[in-house]
């Protein structure tokens, strides 16, 4: 019995995958992406390349640089500012921010017109946020303030990317405080305090590098206990005390008894020892400047004499 194999080429059953597009066919097809979907995956094609200076923003320039020259000597009193060595000035031509970044310190020079310039501070600066009620993780009222440090990181960001990064960051801070405060106990929020600036600062830190701000410091200054609590408390203290009064209190009875016991089993074992022991007592006495004077009597001497009595009876 004779069987037939169709046998096919090669490349007719399993047909050759197609090549790799090469890269000026992926620039081809990128080209035709719209600007749209290119600006919201964040890599436009007019990001790289400034746009340039439009008919009317040069005319502008022009005429700002004709105004300087005629009105000459005035205008360098207009065109010349100074910013301090703490400072530093974010410059806008025409709305747009000039390249080279933040003037400062020092003399910088600016076109009359058609220049404004924003102060920005770099020192450090604190605040104290305003007392927050802040319901605990156990359920309890506390009322807690805080002290915040920071300082401008970068002045371009502080003023472009936030309109008023002081204020922001004080709304910011009272946010953070509340927020972090919510998640600890009571005895969380008394006894971990340097914990918890730590995790305030981190938070506030990264919430806040956007705006060119630094947060360097976040520092707890007082909880606040509603007046019956804090009642409750120092009742609990107080009784904690008294337990732990008593305690050493019997501790040291028991003690006493026991060195008691000893010392009058070493006095059993000598009767002059007894004596001894009362002119101790007598010197004791006598050294507080006192005009009593007991004088112990031993009953061994009086043994004789109410025996005597008893047989006359």
């Amino acid at each position: 019995m004779e069987t037939s194999l169709n046998v096919q080429p090669a490349q007719q059953q399993y047909p050759r995958r197609q090549s790799r597009p090469s890269f000026s066919h992926i620039a081809t097809l990128n080209s035709n992406i719209p600007e749209e979907v290119n600006s919201y995956f964040g890599h436009s094609t007019q990001e790289a390349e400034p746009e340039p200076m439009g008919c009317i923003e040069f005319i502008a320039t022009a005429a700002s640089i004709l105004l300087f020259i005629v009105t000459f000597p005035i205008s360098l009193c207009l065109s010349f500012k100074v910013v301090q060595e703490y400072e530093r000035a974010v410059i806008f031509r025409l709305g747009r921010l000039r390249k080279g970044g933040a003037r400062g310190p020092g003399i910088f020079f600016i076109l009359p017109c058609i220049d404004t310039y924003c102060k920005v501070d770099l020192r450090t600066v604190s605040f104290d946020v305003p007392p927050q009620e802040v319901l605990s993780k156990d359920s309890v009222t506390v009322c807690v303030d805080a002290v915040i440090y920071y300082r401008v990181r970068e002045p371009l960001a502080a003023v472009v990317n936030v309109n008023n990064y002081s204020h922001s960051t004080r709304l910011l801070a009272a946010t953070t405080l509340r927020n972090v405060l919510g998640t600890r106990n009571l005895a969380e929020i008394l006894s971990e305090r340097e914990a918890i600036s730590h995790t305030m600062q981190t938070a506030l830190d990264e919430a806040t590098d956007p705006w060119g701000v630094k947060v360097e410091r976040v520092e707890m200054k007082d909880v606040r206990l509603p007046l019956q609590l804090q009642r409750a408390m120092a009742a609990e203290a107080e009784a904690a005390r008294e337990a732990r009064a008593k305690v050493i209190a019997a501790e040291g009875e028991m003690k006493a008894s026991r060195a008691l016991k000893e010392a009058s089993d070493v006095i059993a074992e000598s009767p002059a020892a007894l004596q001894l022991r009362y002119l101790q007592t007598l010197n004791t006495i006598s050294a507080e400047k006192n005009s009593t004077i007991i004088f112990p009597l031993p009953l061994d001497i009086v043994t004789p004499f109410l025996k005597s009595i008893t047989n006359n009876k």
